[in-house]
């Protein structure tokens, strides 16, 4: 009867004295949790923010280009930018938040197996005292028949707890593993997202220079910059015929028998799309005759465009090497085919290009893992707006070309549906 009672009063101590070290926990753990919440709703209205702007963006791609409009719209990409910046500050401050409420909850599940193991090991002593009496012994020294049975059945209770008591330990166990493991998961992603933040700054730069040169070229006079405008498309429709002739010839040659078998899968898309949760919008499918007044003139789209606003990671389609990373524009201004891009070829004999971007983050001869981050999205080379022009290649057509006035190399080769193969 005394060794039950004793046993009941340790665990009465044990529960108490968790009960006030939750108490101060739970009211930490509420604040952060507010806090958590209130980084969410600002990350949500920076985001609403970003995807208004690119709606501008997108709306006045089609209007006609003047100097002013040329200022303003790089003005609307800076300020977007801007917030594209602010959106990652708010991710590392809402992560690092949710990595002290998972603090809490690690130091909250810690005592919570120490005192389990305080209970059990309680349990288990008072067991191991008793433990050599029988039910006839604990009758014979018992005063009364009923504290003899109250003392049996109080042993048996204890065997109760005990596994209960063990089978709590366990779960607590896990969700400290679980606890430990989110936390570094997120520690990670802090790493990466100030990585991204750094980037991003860099890109920021680049498009507050930019806005600088267009008005030293143009001289910030209209005229100026609607001969070089009109300059600059003659000379990109005439290096884009160049390259269409001898692709069109390769093209007449090709045994499309070669190609891999089509199938979905083989590559991944570089971003995600708002339909699979993301948020790019294909502006321009392979093989379309769209913007033909543009410079395409009528001939068919050798990838896929990705409108998406500038600064967005661009990740490998599929396991591969590095075969090129350059740049065709002259200038800020002056910017020709692809602009800065990076091409991979992979183990089935297709290269996979990325163009338009702002800064490309791989290097020639280096290898790229499927899904890795190898850039961000970008409004370089020749283009409507921010975007990702991405396409697929038979690889063994592949030749690098110069083509003047365009800065360093092209690719000119044998060009495939991206969709066959995603």
């Amino acid at each position: 009867m005394k060794s039950t009672i004793k046993i009941l009063l340790c665990l009465l101590l044990v529960v108490f004295v968790f009960g006030q070290g939750n108490f101060s926990l739970a009211a930490n753990q509420a604040e952060l949790q507010e806090a958590i919440k209130k980084k969410n709703e600002e990350l949500q209205q920076v985001n609403t923010q970003i995807q208004e702007t690119q709606k501008q963006l997108g709306a006045a791609q089609g209007e006609a280009k003047t100097l002013k409009k040329e200022i303003a719209q790089t003005n609307k990409q800076i300020s977007q930018f801007n917030l594209n910046i602010r959106s990652s500050e708010l991710i590392i401050e809402k992560l690092n938040l949710e990595i002290n409420s998972l603090q809490y909850d690690i130091s909250d599940t810690e005592n919570k197996v120490e005192l389990k193991k305080e209970a059990i090991a309680e349990i288990l002593r008072q067991l191991q005292r008793v433990s050599e009496e029988t039910p006839l012994t604990i009758f014979l020294k018992s005063s009364r028949l009923t504290d003899g049975v109250f003392e049996i059945q109080g042993l048996k209770d204890f065997n109760n707890n005990l596994a209960i008591e063990v089978s709590e330990l366990q779960t607590f166990e896990i969700q400290l593993n679980n606890a430990l493991g989110a936390t570094i998961d997120k520690q990670q992603q802090v790493k990466n997202e100030n990585q991204t933040l750094k980037h991003k700054k860099i890109i920021s730069d680049n498009l507050k220079k930019s806005k600088q040169v267009i008005l030293t070229q143009t001289k910030n006079q209209e005229k100026i910059y609607q001969q070089q405008l009109n300059n600059l498309e003659k000379q990109q429709i005439a290096i884009f015929d160049e390259i269409n002739k001898v692709e069109e010839e390769l093209r007449r040659k090709f045994d499309p028998s070669l190609l891999p078998a089509k199938r979905p899968g083989v590559f991944i898309w570089p971003i995600k799309l708002v339909r699979d949760g993301g948020i790019g919008k294909i502006s321009q499918i392979y093989g379309e005759t769209a913007y033909s007044h543009l410079f395409y003139k009528g001939k068919p789209h050798n990838g896929i465009d990705i409108e998406v606003p500038i600064g967005t990671p661009v990740y490998a389609m599929a396991d591969g090497v590095v075969t090129a990373v350059d740049n065709n524009d002259m200038s800020s201004f002056l910017k020709y085919q692809y602009g800065k891009y990076v091409l991979i070829k992979h183990d089935n004999n297709l290269s996979t290009l990325y163009a338009h971007l702002s800064m490309p983050l791989v290097s020639k001869g280096s290898s790229a893992k499927r899904g890795d981050l190898i850039g961000y999205s970008g409004n370089t080379g020749f283009s409507t707006g921010p975007h990702l022009h991405f396409g697929v290649y038979w690889a063994p057509s592949i030749t690098m070309a110069s083509k003047p006035p365009a800065n360093g190399l092209v690719p000119i080769g044998i060009t495939v549906n991206p969709e066959d193969y995603l």
